[in-house]
């Protein structure tokens, strides 16, 4: 066998151990998953919506249906209290004098209001207050009346609010109950005299519960319970009064999921409008309402969904992946022989040839970047030689032998021994390890000691300030940015000015960026001048020049921060000149 197919076949091996192959197997199964999870979902979650809502709707209509039938029968009590109140029987019981009342009197408007009940059911009672508070019940022997409370106006005002309209509430409004604690629906009006409108009392009519166990019997529910707006139980289901809760007070029907010993119910309650009466259904979540139609063509829809999977999972294994494979083995050729090289080989498809050409212009791209990335670690390391050469040759050491050593002919041993421990301190801070980045508080540091070696020399020609917020002095900078700014200061600036200067040195962080200032007072600069020191031509002016200049430490910067806009020079010859540094990379 050809050499070359025998790598072509362990190529294509390997490749199959991390394969688009595989992986678009393991896709398409996870389709199919996520398809049939999809189907399993949405039939749980469409089918528990439609027998919920279907059980709502059953719900609401039993509630609508019972709310109108308790209302029509309330409604037909509060025309029999109309028509006892208006009998002429009770006028003289209700207009005579309180010493005119006698047993004689009540019998007979008791009587005439026991003729008008004959004719109906359900009315447990009927009482008739006159103003006086004296009264007579038609069934007086089953009621305990509460005398306080009667003597009170609290059990009365709605009555009164009302001016003879009906108003409907529980148990005698309070004044009175049965000593078996049954509840009843009570019926209030205030009497008026018919030709004089003077108001001569108030009637109660109380409806026995039996009246509701009659209407859900009629309509063959077990499985409501009605209760007083106090949750006092009325009839029905009696376990469901533990279920009750103010939320169902409103006149809107309320639905809640609730979980009972039968398994999930839906339990529904509303208020009837106007009534002081509550109305709970429990009603179980069965397979009615189940939407078998929509079910079948989910099923139908995932079968198709499935096969468009597989048939395109089946194309593109059969159309891509080969190519792919044999694509890939080439890209994996030049990566073993080590050279960015750029691959031509004939693809069936253009997307191949995209991937193709992405690639080779890829190629490119890498070996320009390698190329910058070589050219700026040149001008980078070129840049820091010449900082380093600037500091270690032997003039400036030289002569700051020579002050320590004039020192010591003066006899200030304590002084030499400052200027020694400087001088170890500017040497030891300015090699920092080796280190290409160091804060900002230790080049303040490298500075402070350099001037110190420079005024021995100088004397108080020299003066520096410092002006460096904390986090300022936290901020990661290049090493040596600073010691090269504040000699050219001093060469350049105030040496030549020939008399006392002034550097300061400031330094803030805002928004993450530091923004570093170093100014002094010598003779300043030209705007050609600073045109010529921020131009790419600096780099060839200042290697024909002795000293460093502004260009190694201003290109050190750029390529620290990835950017060219990192200086500013301020000036005005004779006066000063003022360097603005903005570095955008590192801190704390």
């Amino acid at each position: 066998m050809h050499p070359d197919t025998d790598q072509e076949e362990i190529t294509e091996k390997k490749v199959r151990g991390r394969s688009l192959s595989a992986d678009l197997k393991r896709i398409i199964v996870l389709i199919v998953a996520l398809i049939l999870l999809a189907f399993l979902i949405s039939t749980y979650f469409i089918t528990e919506h439609e027998r919920r809502q279907h059980s709502m709707r059953e719900a609401e209509n039993v509630l609508m249906t019972l709310s109108s039938n308790i209302s029509s029968n309330l409604r037909s009590y509060a025309e029999l209290s109309r028509i006892v109140m208006t009998d002429e029987r009770l006028a003289p019981f209700l207009k005579s004098d309180a010493s005119l009342v006698d047993f004689g009197m009540i019998n007979d408007a008791r009587y005439a209001v026991m003729d008008i009940l004959n004719v109906t059911e359900g009315v447990d009672s009927v009482m008739i207050f006159r103003n006086d508070l004296i009264m007579f019940s038609t069934n007086r022997f089953y009621y305990k009346f509460d005398l306080e409370r009667m003597n009170g106006t609290e059990w009365k005002e709605d009555i009164l609010e009302a001016k003879g309209g009906a108003v409907v509430s529980l148990n005698s409004n309070g004044v009175a109950n049965r000593p078996d604690e049954k509840p009843v629906v009570t019926i209030g009006r205030a009497i008026y005299d018919l030709y004089t409108q003077k108001r001569t009392g108030i009637l109660f009519m109380n409806i026995a519960t039996s009246v509701f166990e009659r209407i859900l019997w009629s309509m063959h529910a077990d499985n409501i319970c009605i209760l007083g707006e106090d949750a006092t139980y009325l009839a029905g289901t009696h376990a469901y009064e533990s279920w009750f809760s103010e939320e169902f007070l409103a006149e809107e029907i309320i639905h809640k999921t609730v979980r009972t010993e039968k398994g999930k119910m839906l339990l529904s309650g509303r208020r009837i409008p106007g009534l002081p009466v509550v109305i709970l259904r429990m009603t179980s979540f069965g397979t009615a309402g189940t939407p078998y139609r929509i079910l079948i063509v989910l099923l139908i829809m995932m079968v198709f969904f499935m096969l468009i999977v597989l048939s395109v999972g089946t194309y593109i294994t059969k159309r891509f992946t080969r190519p792919v494979y044999e694509l890939s083995a080439r890209m994996d050729h030049n990566k073993r022989s080590g050279e960015l090289k750029k691959i031509d080989m004939e693809l069936p498809y253009s997307e191949l040839n995209m991937l193709e050409s992405d690639y080779n212009d890829m190629i490119d791209h890498v070996n320009d970047l390698i190329g910058t990335v070589i050219d700026k670690e040149k001008t980078l390391q070129r840049a820091e030689m010449r900082v380093l050469q600037e500091q270690i040759k032997p003039h400036f050491l030289y002569n700051t032998i020579e002050t320590i050593g004039c020192l010591a002919l003066d006899g200030g041993a304590e002084n030499v021994y400052d200027a020694l421990e400087t001088m170890g301190s500017f040497y030891r801070n300015f090699l920092s390890k080796g280190e290409r980045e160091i804060r900002l508080k230790q080049e303040v540091r490298i500075v402070q000691d350099y001037l110190s070696l420079q005024k021995l020399r100088y004397g108080d020609v020299l003066e520096d300030t410092y002006d460096i917020s904390d986090k300022a002095a936290a901020f990661v900078v290049p090493k040596l940015i600073l010691q090269p700014l504040v000699e050219n200061c001093i060469y350049h600036g105030i040496r030549l000015k020939g008399e006392k200067g002034l550097i300061r040195i400031s330094a803030e962080v805002e928004e993450n960026v530091l923004h570093l200032t170093v100014r002094d007072t010598g003779v300043g600069m030209t705007k050609e001048q600073i045109e010529q020191v921020l131009s790419p031509a600096a780099e060839q002016d200042s290697s024909e020049r002795s000293s460093f200049g502004l260009w190694g430490t201003i290109q050190r910067i750029r390529i620290f921060c990835g950017r060219d806009d990192v200086v500013s020079i301020e000036s005005e010859p004779g006066e000063y000149t003022e360097i603005r540094l903005r570095i955008t990379r590192g801190g704390v």
